[in-house]
């Protein structure tokens, strides 16, 4: 059974998601604020997070940050009215999986969750075995989204697990930038390489002995990235 927990504040929006949903065969529960959002994330295991981004209490950012930083890698979609690139990138680097622009088709909707519950069960994230891993100066678990070092457990967001991963499949090859995009975030209203740079900045500072000399995440100029192994 897939539980689902739809944070937003707006009554017509929340009963026709939750219809939807329970149409679909999935379980629904419901918050109306960021923090009572929050609280039943910490309090519940979760498939799959709908958070609106214009909240009271706490925006969506600001639940979607809190709950990556506690390592939790629940899958969160945001829902935004706003179109700006900004916005959406912003969303991403937070550790959101996907975004939604306000209007948007339920149908949309329902296969980005199925899109990213499937990468979660059966695709990117799988190693085969959910064996450890070296990469650079960590210990990582892709099957079970752990990451460690020698001080103990590393706290990354399920994007920068899902690209980690992808480059590692692919270690010593290079992988392109719109390859990254088009895999890892899988829609057509990608957000730009400026994204993916972005995400690799982050992953050098947790896995380089060096961040400002790689020797793991090579940049393939012009093209993308290679992980050396």
């Amino acid at each position: 059974m897939i539980n689902i927990l739809i944070v937003e504040d707006e009554p017509n929006m929340i009963t026709g998601l939750k219809d939807n949903f329970e149409v679909e065969g999935y379980t629904v529960d419901t918050a109306r604020n960021g923090e009572e959002g929050l609280k039943k994330i910490f309090e519940k295991n979760y498939d799959m997070v709908i958070l609106d981004v214009m909240l009271p209490k706490l925006s969506g950012f600001e639940v979607c940050k809190s709950v990556r930083k506690k390592g939790n890698s629940t899958p969160i979609i945001l829902l935004t009215a706003r179109g700006e690139e900004i916005d959406r990138v912003l969303g991403l680097e937070l550790g959101a999986d996907d975004y939604i622009t306000k209007p948007f088709s339920i149908r949309e909707l329902i296969a980005r969750i199925k899109a990213i519950l499937r990468r979660r069960d059966n695709g990117t994230l799988q190693s085969g075995k959910g064996e450890t891993v070296s990469i650079g100066k960590l210990e990582i678990n892709f099957a079970t989204y752990n990451a460690y070092s020698f001080f103990g457990e590393v706290q990354m967001s399920h994007k920068e697990f899902e690209i980690l991963n992808l480059l590692w499949n692919n270690r010593n090859k290079t992988v392109s930038r719109d390859d990254l995009l088009k895999i890892i975030w899988g829609f057509e209203e990608s957000p730009t390489t400026r994204t993916i740079d972005n995400f690799i900045v982050k992953l050098r500072q947790k896995i380089e002995e060096n961040p400002n000399k790689p020797k793991t995440i090579l940049t393939v100029h012009g093209i993308g990235y290679k992980l050396i192994s």
